[in-house]
């Protein structure tokens, strides 16, 4: 277009530094110069479609894709931990049909864009500065879709993300989490990403696992822990398990054992997650004893536990809960 090459440095500061969402924003480039812009390209932004608020704090966003599509954000805030952490989606619908899952339900309609994966985490950084006058402080992929099956996106997103000349934010406080497809996992580790690992486990044996993750049939519990102990040999990054507990299920003392084995290999911290209830689906949360004899269990055995208690609920933004509901 003749323009100075310092132009393309203000293009992309003002779409990946300051997040604008109409190239008429960019107000260090020439009116004209924008005109022209804005008659050959667009920016594809997420628009805000509705916004509920629960009575802990939570907020839950869901924004309208450029499409029409929606997908779903959430913002958690623990203030008294100075901890503001934005759950992002990676995909419209998810396609793995995990039993206990409300999104499992949706279909994949498609991946998300780097752009989209991105705009949520700053729209969401704006909410937190105007409601808490703190901006987010973690990042994790454990919205609407499988992370790993939308993997070159995912790791474009993370890139702005992380650049300093996007957000600056560090990749330490970033989570990745997938339900566990073992030769993604291992090209995260030849990748050498930085961002932390967090595994969707919830069974620690595979018969179990089998019946509530079809996934798991498919990347049995040993090739996902080979897979895991690569990505941690390649890499040093933070692991983790997310479990959450079924009444009877999943919570037994033997449970328990299963899975202080299988946090042997490396280093690795489990957080027991409350089950958050969904239509049609026969799992209760685990009763309080049981629940606390099975972390007691882990932590006596050596393994670091976290109890996180479900946030939302009552506005259908816990985990498990995302699926566009009117």
């Amino acid at each position: 277009m003749g323009q100075a090459k310092f132009r393309a440095k203000q293009i992309y500061e003002w779409l990946w530094n300051k997040g604008v969402d109409h190239i008429h924003e960019m107000t260090n480039l020439s009116k004209t110069f924008r005109d022209t812009l804005a008659s050959e390209y667009e920016i594809r932004t997420i628009t805000e479609d509705k916004v509920q608020y629960s009575n802990d704090g939570t907020i839950k966003l869901r924004y309208k894709l450029f499409d029409g599509h929606l997908i779903e954000s959430v913002l958690i805030p623990v203030v008294r931990e100075n901890r503001y952490t934005v759950c992002v989606s990676s995909q419209v619908g998810c396609s793995l049909t995990c039993s206990f899952c409300a999104t499992g339900r949706m279909k994949r309609l498609r991946n998300l864009e780097p752009g989209e994966i991105y705009d949520q985490v700053k729209k969401v950084n704006d909410l937190c500065l105007q409601q808490y006058d703190h901006p987010i402080t973690n990042i994790v992929y454990m919205g609407m879709g499988e992370p790993l099956l939308a993997y070159k996106n995912v790791l474009g997103s993370i890139d702005k993300i992380t650049s300093p000349m996007g957000l600056g934010m560090s990749p330490r406080r970033i989570t990745v989490s997938t339900a566990g497809i073992a030769k993604m996992i291992q090209k995260l580790a030849d990748d050498n990403v930085k961002f932390n690992l967090a595994l969707s486990l919830h069974a620690a044996d595979d018969a179990k696992r089998d019946s509530i993750m079809p996934i798991n049939e498919q990347n049995n519990l040993a090739v996902l822990m080979d897979a895991i102990s690569y990505f941690y040999e390649k890499t040093g990054n933070r692991i983790s398990y997310e479990y959450i507990t079924f009444d009877n299920f999943n919570d037994s003392i033997e449970d328990a054992k299963n899975l202080a084995k299988l946090c042997r290999r490396f280093p690795v911290k489990v957080n027991i997650i409350e089950y958050n209830p969904i239509g049609g689906v026969d799992f209760i949360k685990s009763a309080q004893d049981r629940l606390d004899n099975f972390a007691r269990y882990l932590t006596d055995h050596g393994v670091t536990v976290t109890v996180r208690r479900s946030r939302g609920k009552d506005i259908d933004a816990a985990c498990g809960q995302l699926a566009n509901k009117d």
